[in-house]
């Protein structure tokens, strides 16, 4: 940062934001925000309130608004936008809750805008606060810059019209959109958004946090006698439990992981749809004595512990723009078996072959693929501690947040000055 670059003010619109988290954008909001102050970026947050949350308060120092919504799901019948009608009721009112939430941010940083301070910009990420972005660029005229981390298509295969065009009105309204893949840039690109407005910009990881030297055999140990695993092998998964993870693939591999493995077993945490039919394929495959089921959200201090435990992470994600549990297995020094068809960031993060290999690439539809790399790694110590030296030294290269912070800073600050 030069020490003549004059700060921006940003107002920032995220879904997810500390104490609330309900997957990766939380941990990126969380993570960025603080770093962007040394890029001369000074964010004003809005997200949303879990309920009981403080209006107004902050975050290492940033102050975050977070409004307290009402129940408006009685006026959906009444403007019954697209095809929402058509949702079950627990999505239609968590739709209401989100235009109203755009809405009710947008207001206060409009009033803010106009009243206290200028903004020089507003940042929304995704459909979820896209509304709110709309809101803000018209009524303050500052450009508008849209962060993708995936898209209702991709991870629907088509899914909803109205926020299908919420997105494409986002891409087109934006001065600027950051995505965090070229695969994603190639998503959006076929879908017509143009081309000349996408920055790909990575997701990050906290080196000096995620890093096996905090954890010794003094307390590792320990911990893995406590969840029952003591010196078997330990394959990890952590992710929300739903088609496009492939959770349900990884443990259709057990069977075959353990003809060669006998002792491995899986460690799977993640909350979602598909906890029943996970508990019943576990139940089917009598797996009981090799999978231990978390479908908890654990602390991360616990997923900590639990990286460091593990010989192997694996994701089998059908589609996946980034995925910071990739970059966090790596700064933990784990070697990383992915998937990698269609949109999938995890290319770019593993390198699968030569003197830089870090993991590995299969097809996540297919649990016999799964099952063999998986098992390569389980047999062959020296290449696990290659590969995860590996990791970590691309993760320090390439996907540390202080230099995820300054690219993105370098883009918003360009936007400020057309």
């Amino acid at each position: 940062m030069s020490s003549h670059t004059q700060t921006l003010k940003l107002a920032y619109i995220v879904d997810e934001y500390p104490p609330f988290f309900r997957g990766g954008l939380g941990t990126y909001a969380m993570e960025i925000t603080p770093r962007l102050i040394k890029e001369a970026v000074s964010p004003f947050v809005c997200s949303r309130n879990t309920g009981d949350d403080p209006e107004n308060g902050d975050y290492k120092s940033i102050p975050v608004y977070r409004p307290k919504l009402m129940n408006i799901h009685s006026l959906l019948s009444l403007f019954s936008p697209g095809d929402v009608i058509q949702w079950a009721p627990a999505d239609q009112n968590f739709f209401m809750e989100t235009l109203l939430f755009c809405e009710m941010a947008a207001q206060r940083i409009i009033h803010d805008g106009q009243n206290q301070s200028r903004f020089d910009a507003v940042a929304v990420h995704d459909w979820l606060s896209a509304p709110a972005g709309f809101l803000v660029q018209e009524n303050l005229h500052i450009p508008l810059i849209m962060h993708f981390h995936s898209t209702e298509q991709g991870r629907t295969i088509g899914g909803s019209q109205i926020i299908r065009d919420i997105e494409r009105e986002a891409a087109k309204r934006a001065d600027a959109i950051i995505t965090v893949s070229h695969a994603m840039k190639n998503e959006l690109i076929s879908f017509g958004y143009p081309a000349e407005k996408i920055n790909v910009v990575y997701n990050g990881v906290d080196t000096a946090k995620y890093n096996m030297k905090r954890y010794p055999a003094s307390i590792l140990s320990p911990f893995k006698e406590k969840i029952g695993v003591s010196s078997r092998p330990v394959i990890l998964f952590i992710g929300r439990l739903t088609w496009v993870k492939g959770a349900e693939e990884l443990v259709q591999a057990m069977p075959e992981i353990l003809s060669q493995v006998p002792d491995a077993v899986l460690v799977l945490i993640g909350v979602g749809e598909l906890e029943t039919a996970i508990r019943t394929h576990i139940t089917d495959l009598n797996l009981e004595d090799h999978v231990i089921f978390i479908p908890e959200l654990i602390s991360e201090d616990e997923r900590l512990l639990y990286y460091a435990a593990c010989d192997v992470a694996v994701f089998p994600s059908k589609y996946e723009p980034f995925g910071i549990v990739c970059t966090e297995a790596m700064s933990m020094g784990k070697p990383v078996v992915v998937g990698a068809t269609g949109t999938n960031g995890f290319r770019e993060q593993i390198i699968p072959t030569g003197s830089e290999q870090c993991g590995f690439h299969v097809n996540p539809w297919d649990p016999s693929d799964i099952a063999k790399y998986v098992n390569i790694f389980l047999q062959n110590k020296d290449l696990r501690k290659q590969c995860g030296k590996n990791a970590r030294k691309r993760v320090l290269e390439q996907f540390r947040w202080e230099h995820i912070a300054k690219q993105t800073a370098e883009i918003y600050q360009s936007v400020q000055q057309r």
